[in-house]
């Protein structure tokens, strides 16, 4: 009779039940894996057969057929070879535990000596078993704290194939993983730069503190050597904690890719991504014929910095429109499609022409108006349109570059500020699915985003002055909402409108 037991599998972020059917049948000698497996999978065949014998189990020594269902399901990598092992020996009746009695599910990668490797996207698996009605998993040793992280799922971890076969057969029960408790994580302050020692540039200091209250994009322009890459990085120290919530969806993300880091199963620091300008469209918004996360993704919850905004190819630029509008990314093959989630706060920096200096008061600039209007139309109006914030980041004065940094208790006055903030955005959309006023919708505009008759007024006169796009109207309302929040007020007033308008204004184009 053949051998059923579960595994899974990940497309995109979203976990497959797989049930891993082997049967022995009495034939020429062959060992076959159907169900579209990727080669990985298919140079299981050789693995299981060493770990099996390496053992010291029995292997048959006829036809051997395992599969993979359901069968118009692509599998990948090496997850399946414990289960097809496991199957295997079930299928011989050499386990005499019935797996049927107590429905599990089971990952890993062996080693030719029966060692049990770990793999990529355990948490994700976890994370979907109670939707399988699976409470248990065997699974790598080195993967037990990251699937500990879901609970109510009992976890065995296995060190390799014997040690598992003992437990299967009753001969040696083992003791399931005790879960660590899950608290909110504590996040230490960011290791980039020191926010305080850097010197001048008030208005952009302060265009920072906003886009981290509310999660704004930012878009920085200036000469070189006034400080744009430093800011940048150093918005990293302003940004709330992640919530466990918060962690847990970043987790996910990065167990899928391949990055968790070691003994390090709950990340609790905001991603901070920094893609070379020779980076590709499919490394940013991710791909492949098994549709991997791309930066934008592994940014997700934290800060995509993109330097020199005009030197990435402008089609790569022009990826970034959707996910900056809509919090998610979809990646469509011929076979399937896939989304990422891509909720990241965008930092761009860029120069004003190719030798910088355009519009500098001390420097001349050695370019002409069709280098200066090539470069800057690199990046296309509407990308721009989608940024909140857009920043002039002038030349430091000699007395500036010579004086004293600010007090060292800046930095920890602006985060308890921006913390609270965050609270006051984390109430208002507690029963929604989205934590900043940046991804506030339309409808959401709507009700969070009043303005009182002389803020209206303002507000129209501005629209007509300055030729506000729609877009545009409705990134000064969430601006608004975000510097009220950081001022603690329940209401948008004319002061916070007016602050939040001087960051639209056109520095490209």
């Amino acid at each position: 009779m053949p051998a059923k037991i579960y595994s899974a599998a990940n497309i995109g972020l979203t976990s497959h039940l797989i049930e891993v059917e082997a049967d022995i049948l009495a034939s020429n000698a062959a060992f076959m894996i159907v169900g579209l497996g990727d080669a990985a999978v298919q140079e299981a065949k050789e693995r299981v057969r060493s770990a099996i014998k390496n053992s010291e189990l029995p292997f048959p020594r006829t036809r051997v057929v395992v599969n993979l269902a359901p069968a118009d399901l692509k599998k990948a990598g090496p997850s399946f070879d414990l289960p097809i092992a496991v199957a295997i020996l079930a299928a011989k009746n050499f386990l005499t535990l019935s797996l049927e009695d107590v429905p599990a599910l089971f990952i890993g990668e062996l080693s030719l000596n029966g060692a049990i490797k770990p793999v990529n996207g355990v948490l994700t698996f976890a994370a979907a078993m109670k939707e399988w009605g699976i409470a248990r998993i065997y699974l790598p040793r080195e993967n037990a704290e990251e699937a500990a992280l879901i609970s109510g799922v009992e976890i065995f971890p296995i060190q390799n194939l014997e040690e598992l076969v003992s437990h299967l057969k009753g001969q040696k029960i083992l003791t399931p993983f005790s879960s660590p408790k899950k608290n909110a994580p504590k996040t230490p302050l960011a290791d980039y730069y020191h926010w305080s020692l850097i010197k001048g540039q008030q208005q952009a200091k302060r265009a920072l503190v906003i886009a981290a209250a509310g999660g704004h994009n930012i878009f920085l322009n200036g000469p070189p050597g006034s400080g744009k890459t430093i800011l940048a990085k150093a918005l990293a120290e302003l940004l709330p904690p992640l919530s466990l919530k918060e962690s847990l969806e970043v987790t996910k993300i990065y167990s899928v890719a391949g990055l968790l880091p070691p003994q390090q199963p709950l990340i609790t620091k905001r991603p901070f991504r920094s893609p070379h300008h020779t980076a590709s469209d499919i490394a940013l918004i991710g791909g492949g014929s098994f549709p991997r996360p791309g930066e934008i993704t592994l940014a997700h919850r934290g800060i995509l910095f993109l330097d020199e905004l005009p030197e990435f190819p402008r089609h790569v630029l022009e990826c970034l429109r959707q996910p900056l509008e809509d919090g998610v990314i979809t990646v469509s093959r011929a076979t399937n499609s896939v989304q990422f989630p891509a909720s990241f706060t965008l930092v761009a920096t860029a120069n004003p022409c190719p030798c910088g200096y355009a519009g500098d008061l001390k420097k001349e600039c050695g370019c002409t108006l069709s280098q200066i209007q090539r470069y800057q139309k690199r990046v296309s109006g509407p990308l721009l349109d989608r940024i909140d914030l857009k920043v002039e980041v002038p030349r430091l004065s000699s007395e500036e570059l010579m004086g004293s940094p600010q007090n060292n208790n800046d930095l920890k006055n602006l985060r308890k500020n921006i913390t609270q903030a965050h609270e006051q955005q984390r109430q208002r959309f507690k029963k929604l699915n989205i934590f900043y006023n940046a991804e506030m919708n339309l409808k959401l505009i709507e009700k969070y985003c009043r303005l009182d008759k002389e803020s209206e007024q303002f507000l129209k006169q501005a629209i007509v002055k300055f030729q506000l796009s729609g877009r545009g109207f409705h990134k000064i309302l969430k601006v608004s909402r975000t510097i009220a929040d950081l001022a603690g007020q329940e209401e948008i007033k004319l002061e916070h409108l007016a602050e939040a308008l001087q960051y639209r204004q056109t520095i490209f184009h």
